[in-house]
């Protein structure tokens, strides 16, 4: 296999060294920050090694950076500071430190994420911006501190608060996951789901066989907030708040201590700092314009857009489930 994949990123090189356009070539630079080989490694994985497909796909996204100009995206802040706020508090993420490996963490409160702050194209902003800050601030600076390529992240997901209201999201989430999958393939190295409540279980075992084997295997469902399982891997410092301690505690607080999805922890303030330099930088003259940084977004497609209208039907037989029960237990205090 070893050689098999030198071959075909040897072979994607080759291709991008002669058909890739100048633009294409700047922006290119900014995708791989030096990781030429791990860049085109995980383009192949996600296209099953296959050149001509991953060399498609990969101009396909260069172009789509280029029309778009998602290499200024860093330098575009979300204003005022009040909407920016309201966004942070409404799409729960965060960094809440580095595995033993050295990749970072990455908390997400899937749960009581309610994405309902502010326009779709602000909340699809933030989330190109985590990613590019991710890719070219954190994994740069992680890779310069470990002395070896750092180009991938762990992911550690919450599901406390989740309910049938998050069907109201699935169109939103179906997008950032088209936008992730076209654009920044093979980014997470593992994905730890905690805090598990039946809506989501349900939804499980029905999404699980969807997905590719590549992506089963990155997936693990921990027991309660997963706290020991993720201390293999991290230390106690680097674990999401909500993986701290068991019980009632254990969940997405937004007031919680060591809350990484608070502006005041180090890591949103470097975001937000890094952000409002760039834009001075790029701007230097007059006040920054306000309004949401506007990108294309290719329509889900394959397995994406299956797996969000399975989740759909499994909410909504959820849903139907839950009010027939209700009105059973209706019945049942009105025999009474």
């Amino acid at each position: 296999m070893e050689i098999v994949s030198q071959e075909a990123i040897k072979q994607l090189l080759g291709l991008m060294d002669q058909a890739v356009e100048e633009p294409l070539k700047r922006t290119f630079q900014n995708v791989h920050q030096g990781c030429l080989a791990e860049t085109l490694a995980r383009f192949l994985k996600a296209r099953e090694w296959n050149v001509a497909k991953t060399h498609k796909m990969l101009v396909d996204s260069l172009n789509w950076r280029v029309q778009n100009e998602i290499d200024n995206i860093l330098a575009k802040p979300i204003v005022p500071s009040e909407l920016y706020r309201a966004v942070r508090d409404s799409q729960l993420v965060g960094v809440s430190g580095y595995s033993k490996e050295g990749l970072p963490v990455f908390a997400f409160g899937v749960g009581l994420s309610t994405f309902d702050k502010a326009s779709v194209h602000y909340y699809v902003q933030s989330h190109i911006q985590m990613n590019e800050y991710r890719d070219r601030v954190i994994l740069p600076s992680a890779s310069k501190k470990y002395g070896r390529p750092i180009t991938t992240c762990v992911k550690v997901l919450d599901m406390t608060g989740l309910k049938l209201s998050a069907l109201s999201q699935i169109k939103l989430l179906t997008i950032i996951t088209t936008i992730d999958d076209l654009n920044y393939p093979e980014k997470t190295n593992a994905y730890y789901i905690v805090n598990v409540p039946y809506v989501f279980s349900a939804c499980w075992k029905v999404v699980k066989p969807l997905l590719q084997e590549r992506t089963r295997k990155k997936v693990q469902v921990l027991s309660g907030c997963g706290r020991d399982e993720l201390l293999k891997i991290m230390d106690y410092d680097s674990l999401p708040h909500f993986c701290r301690r068991e019980g009632s505690g254990s969940g997405s607080s937004r007031h919680s201590f060591g809350n990484c999805y608070s502006l005041d922890h180090p890591f949103h303030q470097q975001l937000y700092n890094y952000i409002k330099e760039q834009s001075l930088i790029c701007e230097p003259v007059g006040p920054v314009k306000q309004g949401s940084f506007h990108v294309d977004v290719p329509e889900a497609a394959g397995k994406g857009a299956e797996i969000g209208k399975t989740i759909q039907s499994e909410l909504h037989k959820f849903g139907n489930g839950n009010r027939i029960h209700d009105s059973l237990d209706a019945l049942k205090i009105e025999d009474n």
